[in-house]
């Protein structure tokens, strides 16, 4: 098992089960996880993530579903962001 702390960040932070704190929680996932797949179990839509950080690097989306975590790893997300 792998345990990964995930943050959502404005809109996205509805996506988070209840008791997370600070747009954070942590999950546990098989050794063999992905990105995609921590986005599937908190069932966000992958239309609605945006920015997708691993350890603070950028994960375009041709690689969120192929791109393994590890234990201790930290995944950011953030929604699409329009402004003037």
């Amino acid at each position: 098992m792998s345990n990964v702390t995930v943050k959502l960040f404005a809109s996205l932070a509805d996506y988070l089960p209840s008791g997370a704190k600070e747009n954070t929680t942590s999950l546990k996932l098989p050794e063999a996880g992905t990105i995609g797949a921590v986005i599937e179990e908190l069932r966000v839509p992958e239309q609605r993530c945006h920015l997708v950080l691993l350890n603070g690097i950028f994960v375009p989306p041709a690689r969120r579903t192929t791109t393994q975590i590890t234990d201790g790893d930290t995944i950011a997300i953030w929604p699409p962001v329009a402004g003037g």
